[in-house]
């Protein structure tokens, strides 16, 4: 229970702090990098928040990790475009990889609970 919140609560404060950073970043790529990343950020929290409610949580979990893992790459690619800064790359990277961290941990309890059953 303690990885779905932190998790969800995680990833909507990165959220929270990308939205205006997105909004920016030059017009040639406000509207595909940033509608890209905006968009995978969202799913990502739609994708745990209906974990966090339904029965079939690993596929749901699959899904936000590898969502996750595409992020990673846009928020790199942002960075190498200049549209982030070094310092705010690296926020977002720690933040993405915490938020990996968490999605695994809850993964695991899953798996060992189910284990245990």
């Amino acid at each position: 229970m303690a990885n779905e919140i932190s998790a969800i609560t995680k990833i909507y404060d990165l959220t929270l702090w990308l939205l205006p950073h997105l909004a920016k970043f030059d017009r040639q790529h406000r509207f595909t990098l940033g509608n890209r990343l905006e968009e995978g950020m969202l799913e990502i929290l739609e994708l745990l928040i209906e974990a966090s409610y339904s029965r079939e949580k690993r596929e749901l979990l699959q899904r936000a990790n590898i969502r996750l893992e595409r992020l990673r790459y846009l928020v790199r690619l942002a960075k190498d475009l200049h549209l982030l800064s070094i310092k705010q790359y690296e926020f977002a990277a720690q933040a993405l990889h915490t938020i990996g961290s968490e999605i695994g941990g809850w993964t695991k309890h899953l798996a060992n609970r189910a284990a245990a059953v």
